[in-house]
């Protein structure tokens, strides 16, 4: 946001949180640093939650998120210079221009925090696991190491990783996190189909009971919204790129969007579909856990992850990064430099290091976070904020579009689908959570 006669200290603040002022970045920068944030540990999950929707329905509501949240993006990309002269670069500086300065920040800021944090946590989780799992099929004769142990070793990566001083400089991680991403997504639903369906296959819904039932399937949802992401970041990414009147950033961003859409697309639907397909309502809330043959591709695929899952940490980190030391330099006057971001960014890493080693619960983790923070930041805020910031006239076309033709699709479909997604998801992922940590022993 340009703000008007800065004093020296905000001067300062501003210069050392900007990141990278030069906006070098191109087009493609904007398709795998998206790839990297949107196709991560969630893909794995997907037949899990097709376990709990079945077939119809799970395919309708994995069709209904693409579409509506390459909507929302397509909104968030032209929202970002939606006032002449000022480019927003982050999705709190949007959210203070729709909301207003005092309401602003109290509806985007927690959603947003929520994503990046959340993001995060469950990371450290999929790096830590799958590290375990790539050991002990590599070396069948090693001695078993807990698996807190490895979240631990995977969480140390990134106590370096966090130096790099701005989002640019790990663009060559986030490159290979987004080749990694398209690879294991291959060998995940390739080798489902390779495998074959497994003996009894079952595809109906799980027996439990029917509030249990009702919370898995709650927590279902919640997992195909954390697997749509990318929004919370959309406009830190858009920022790194360069815009001029002839040719703004929406042009670029959106066609990087699109590439990642397409990827997502790819990587998706097939290992969804083929994935519950071979296993049914057995399937594990990671595909990668069922794959055993061939031993040296599946163990492969899991260190792909692990490599995607840190440059998708460090994605997600970075805004979180700017707005710590933006805090520490305003309420705590601390002077710009190494020692602050040593300070602020280690605290960070160590803070989801801890939730991570002490909540392992992957698939509950995924629908806890995909309900609170990825439903209303990838489908319904965007929406409003479009709303409210174009002012469609009352009753006019472009009005009616949006709140009557657009129902049953993009907007106001987004807003209403969007807040019950929120509300389940949250509700089911938060009581699995529960229910499964009061059998669990927790840091072994």
């Amino acid at each position: 946001m340009v703000s008007s006669s800065p004093s020296k200290e905000d001067q300062s603040v501003e210069k050392w949180t900007e990141g990278d002022p030069s906006r070098r970045a191109k087009w493609w920068y904007s398709t795998f640093h998206t790839v990297t944030a949107m196709i991560g540990a969630g893909v794995l999950s997907l037949p899990y939650a097709m376990a709990y929707l079945g077939w119809g329905p799970g395919i309708m509501v994995l069709v209904l998120s693409w579409c509506m949240t390459l909507n929302t993006m397509w909104q968030m990309i032209q929202l970002h210079e939606c006032v002449p002269g000022t480019r927003f670069d982050r999705y709190l500086d949007l959210g203070i221009h729709a909301f207003g300065e005092k309401l602003g920040p109290w509806i985007v800021l927690p959603q947003q925090l929520i994503v990046q944090v959340g993001c995060d946590i469950v990371y450290m989780v999929t790096g830590g696991k799958c590290l375990k799992q790539f050991l002990e099929m590599s070396c069948t004769s090693c001695t078993p190491i807990r698996q807190s142990y490895w979240i631990l070793i995977f969480g140390g990566i990134h106590f370096f990783l966090s130096q790099l001083p701005n989002f640019n400089s790990v663009a060559g991680v986030s490159l290979a996190a987004a080749v990694m991403s398209l690879c294991y997504s291959t060998i995940a639903w390739a080798g489902s189909l390779t495998h074959g369906r497994i003996d009894n296959v079952s595809y109906g819904y799980k027996s439990t009971s029917a509030a249990d039932y009702m919370f898995r399937v709650f927590n279902a949802l919640g997992q195909i919204s954390f697997a749509f992401a990318g929004h919370a970041v959309a406009l830190e990414i858009q920022a790194t790129i360069p815009s001029t009147p002839e040719k703004p950033s929406r042009i670029p961003m959106w066609k990087g969007a699109l590439g990642a859409y397409f990827i997502n697309a790819i990587c998706y639907f097939p290992v969804a579909l083929i994935g519950y397909w071979a296993f049914g309502q057995d399937v594990e809330d990671n595909v990668l856990m069922d794959l055993k043959k061939p031993t040296w591709l599946i163990a492969s695929a899991n260190l792909m992850v692990v490599v995607h899952v840190i440059g998708s940490y460090q994605v997600y980190a970075f805004p979180v990064f700017s707005m710590l030391e933006e805090m520490l330099m305003k309420k705590f006057n601390f002077p710009p430099g190494l020692l602050l971001r040593v300070i602020a960014r280690s605290a960070y890493v160590a803070f989801t290091l801890f939730v991570g080693v002490t909540f392992p619960f992957f698939g509950d983790l995924l629908g806890f976070f995909g309900g609170f923070g990825f439903a209303p930041t990838s489908y319904f805020l965007p929406s409003i904020m479009w709303l409210i910031i174009k002012k469609p006239k009352r009753f006019s076309i472009k009005w009616f579009i949006n709140w009557v033709i657009n129902q049953n699709s993009y907007n106001t479909a987004s807003i209403y689908i969007g807040f019950f997604i929120m509300m389940a998801s949250t509700i089911g992922g938060l009581r699995n959570i529960v229910t499964d940590a009061s059998t669990y022993r927790f840091y072994t």
